[in-house]
């Protein structure tokens, strides 16, 4: 495999701006777009926080800004109290005020809907990246068969024997042989059921994925799982429109699936915490795809964009998710939740993020080496 020398750091910056400024332009206009849709009016849209670059003032009074920090963005609609769509206190206290534009005084399920269009259209977004690409570079689609079990790995350990059809690993159905890599990738060291079709019956096999170190072009280092089988059947399909969308909607879940398995993982012990990666690393990464030509940055833009939808979706509060189970809670109690519990939701969700953030800054730091270059300076 060709050693590619990393991007430099500005040009690492720029194309870091340019793919999360896209993203966040994405997802908050689909928040923009249901509230339009509904009548609700929105003050600001806002791309990047802190002080405005530039931006302009629409006929409907929506202020379209771009803020000079590129690390997120926010709709603010009328009627709320700052970015994080929290109601302003003093909107009951104005007597007569017009309230058909507000946006907390329309009906639960008009609001869940303006939450949920964000990380919808993330999805969205992503699944017609993958169509155009599969219409026009065409699709990898390898029937699941074991072609070759390689002698002294877990799956020739395991029993697996060439021409045996994968039906499942781990309880997910397996439809073409790169679902295969795809889940064992990451189940490093952990025991999976694989499912197995032979003669006509189905034998059900306990595999432990190989633990094995690798390093990509530009040097980064990772561990993935290893099963031990080949297949030499490889075919590229060209899709028409209609299986273009159905099979970018399966690969966008398959992605989504490998996300949530990541998260369990994490949380349950079985993948360490260093393994995250937050916005340096997103950068770094932005600027490697970007170095490869446009259709490995548009593939990295269309994954980062799932990953920005799930992890909106997470039940925290500040984020989509959170908003999304406080609306779902007040549904059900059919009564608005007490102030001081939406402002205690907010507030520890705030520090909950921000811990996050730094945590993943600190984890971004030393996996690219920054941390060792300051010790070296300052020893």
């Amino acid at each position: 495999m060709e050693t590619l020398v990393a991007p430099g750091f500005l040009y690492t910056v720029a194309v870091f701006a340019v793919v999360i400024g896209i993203l966040v332009f994405v997802h908050e206009y689909g928040h923009y777009k249901m509230a339009r849709i509904f009548g609700i009016k929105v003050d600001i849209f806002a791309v990047g926080f802190g002080r405005e670059v530039f931006g302009w003032t629409d006929r409907n009074g929506t202020r379209w800004k771009l803020g000079w920090l590129p690390l997120g963005g926010y709709a603010k609609f009328a009627g709320d109290m700052n970015a994080a769509s929290q109601p302003d206190p003093e909107m009951d206290a104005k007597a007569g005020a017009d309230r058909s534009e507000l946006f907390h005084y329309r009906p639960i399920w008009q609001k869940f809907l303006v939450v949920l269009a964000g990380p919808t259209i993330n999805f969205l977004f992503a699944i017609t990246i993958f169509a155009i690409f599969f219409m026009t570079y065409g699709h990898q689609i390898t029937p699941p068969i074991a072609s070759q079990v390689v002698a002294g790995t877990p799956a020739a350990e395991a029993g697996l024997q060439s021409g045996d059809r994968i039906v499942s690993i781990g309880g997910q159905s397996v439809i073409r042989f790169e679902d295969v890599m795809r889940i064992i990738s990451i189940n490093p060291g952990t025991t999976v059921e694989v499912v197995v079709e032979r003669d006509d019956r189905l034998f059900a096999k306990q595999v432990t994925p190989k633990i094995v170190a690798e390093v990509d072009r530009f040097g980064n280092e990772y561990k993935r799982g290893m099963l031990g089988v080949g297949s030499d059947q490889r075919a590229v399909v060209h899709h028409g429109p209609i299986g273009a969308v159905k099979w970018a909607a399966i690969e966008t879940w398959g992605i989504v699936r490998m996300m949530w398995d990541t998260v369990v993982q994490i949380v349950t012990g079985r993948r360490a915490v260093e393994d995250l990666g937050g916005p340096i690393k997103i950068a770094q990464f932005s600027g490697q795809s970007a170095s490869m030509g446009l259709p490995a940055l548009v593939s990295f833009i269309a994954l980062i964009s799932i990953n920005l939808g799930f992890i909106n979706l997470l039940p925290i509060p500040m984020l989509d998710g959170g908003h999304l189970f406080l609306y779902a809670l007040e549904g059900v109690r059919r009564k608005p939740l007490n102030p001081k519990v939406q402002e205690w939701a907010f507030m520890s969700g705030f520090a909950l993020l921000m811990s996050l953030m730094l945590f993943l800054t600190w984890n971004d730091l030393q996996s690219v080496g920054l941390l060792d270059q300051l010790a070296g300076l300052i020893g």
